[in-house]
């Protein structure tokens, strides 16, 4: 069983390397925004880069929507930037290569006699490294489609986003509040 991944918990702020060595918190990758956090099964697997082409999808438009995309692999710097160049992606890589993301959060995959294999998870986070949104995808199926995620933020934007819907009176009363002080 996990530890940590709980709706409502805050996230450890792991300290890693991206793919070119340069260390980041994920307190600071995510700043005030949302986060979709993959805490992929490694490089050597097939269904990861599968779904790390679905993410594709989202590279584009996460950036303009105050959200943030980062990808954390229990690899060495090489693989982790091979998985990146592979796949296409834009987003940040970091290296779990001492697997402390992995023990932290007890998700190594014990069925894996060969690699230091992670179950793969994807997380949604609210700003404060909050867990929003747990998918397990052990098998492929359980891994979140990009609109599946979409509407994952959206509900997480709608219900933390007081100007979700500019035209309430409520966001209109706040806006004039807000310009009067």
């Amino acid at each position: 069983m996990s530890k940590g991944l709980d709706v409502g918990a805050v996230l450890p702020d792991f300290e890693l390397p991206d793919e070119n060595g340069t260390r980041w918190r994920l307190s600071q990758l995510q700043g005030s925004d949302a986060m979709v956090l993959q805490l992929g099964r490694g490089e050597h697997c097939p269904r990861e880069r599968a779904h790390h082409r679905e993410l594709l999808k989202l590279q584009e438009v996460v950036p303009v929507a105050f959200t943030t995309l980062v990808t954390v692999l229990p690899n060495d710097l090489h693989d982790t930037h091979k998985m990146k160049i592979a796949t296409g992606a834009w987003w940040t890589f970091l290296s779990d290569g001492d697997l402390e993301v992995q023990r932290t959060l007890q998700i190594d995959e014990y069925t894996d006699p060969h690699h230091a294999a992670t179950v793969p998870h994807t997380l949604v986070l609210a700003p404060g490294l909050v867990v929003e949104r747990v998918y397990c995808g052990y098998w492929f199926w359980g891994r979140p489609s990009a609109d599946q995620l979409w509407q994952d933020l959206r509900d997480l934007f709608r219900r933390t986003k007081a100007d979700f819907d500019p035209t309430t009176d409520e966001a209109r009363a706040a806006w004039r509040r807000a310009r009067a002080a």
